[in-house]
């Protein structure tokens, strides 16, 4: 049966009102969608065969949609010739399981005091339920992950952190401090094109496993592969000034910052990792928002970036 004349010409008339305005929008998500290509070009051409050392954390790491995007993203540095590296944390999981047990976590100078039983807790919640939790959301999406923590190949030596300032006479337990990287074991998973994902615990020579801040061992780590790039994934929006984001900073400016009181807290820490890196030999640093979808290829692969880099 045909449809009756009325329907029939108040759908076509519809269709004909809308179409140049759907292929208006049509041409703009086209033109978007080539300028973003071509801005990422130059970028995918100069790091290719790079290494790329991420520390993933925040909310990045507990968002559902956040980890999906980040998970994506090193998939897709992986398939355009980059190399990265992940370094995940964990704090809040850790916190959360140690309730679950009645177990209380207990902070002092922003550090986890790690006795033996909460060290035992920290092992299985980074170089288990995390580590495997990141490695599976990279495989779903195409890649090839590999979880790893200090122990494995080596990886990590580390020996109990003691702080000796005055005042600070505070017995941290299992929290370590690097001696070492033995990188042999990651290298030769990038030259078989698999993603290391490594959980920051080491080992030490007195056979005691150690709790290592995840910056710390991110940055160290970029610094004896020899890293393009390190990035740090946080809560913030960057270092900021007055409420404005710094794009980009260099050495001395930072210190500038810190002695104005202008980067302190938690920032402080960070961007001394970062200046620590580039200072032995990683080309640039970046601390960028990891609550932004696609935050890693919006700083890799466009000329504005979404955090702070910091440069020598």
């Amino acid at each position: 049966m045909s449809e009756p004349f009325g329907v029939r010409f108040f759908s076509n008339s519809k269709v004909s009102a809308q179409a140049p305005r759907i292929q208006d929008m049509q041409r703009r998500d086209a033109d978007d969608f080539a300028r973003v290509l071509t801005e990422a070009l130059p970028y995918i051409q100069r790091f290719q065969g790079k290494t790329i050392v991420i520390k993933y954390g925040g909310s990045a790491m507990v968002d559902s949609t956040l980890k999906q995007s980040f998970a994506r993203d090193i998939v897709l540095m992986k398939l355009v010739g980059m190399n990265p590296v992940i370094v995940h944390g964990g704090g809040p999981q850790i916190s959360s399981t140690l309730q679950k047990i009645g177990k209380e976590s207990r902070f002092v100078n922003g550090l986890r005091v790690t006795d033996s039983e909460t060290m035992d807790i920290v092992e299985m919640v980074l170089g288990g339920l995390v580590n495997k939790d990141i490695v599976n959301q990279i495989n779903r999406s195409g890649g090839r992950a590999v979880g790893l923590s200090g122990k494995d190949g080596d990886l990590i030596r580390a020996c109990k952190l003691v702080i000796d300032s005055p005042g600070q006479g505070i017995d941290y337990g299992f929290v370590g401090r690097i001696q070492s990287i033995q990188p042999a074991v990651v290298t030769v998973l990038e030259q078989q094109n698999f993603i290391p994902v490594i959980a920051p615990i080491g080992v030490g020579d007195d056979g005691h496993t150690y709790n290592i801040n995840a910056d710390t061992v991110a940055g160290r780590l970029a610094t004896t592969l020899q890293a393009e790039k390190l990035i740090l994934l946080t809560d913030t929006t960057g270092v900021m000034q007055d409420g404005t984001l710094l794009p980009r900073l260099n050495s001395a400016r930072v210190q500038e910052l810190i002695d104005d009181a202008v980067i302190r807290g938690g920032m402080l820490p960070k961007v001394g990792c970062a200046i620590d890196a580039i200072s032995t030999g990683v080309t640039s640093a970046h601390i960028i928002d990891g609550r932004i979808s696609h935050a890693v290829l919006l700083e890799i692969f466009t000329n504005h970036g979404v955090g702070t880099q910091i440069l020598g």
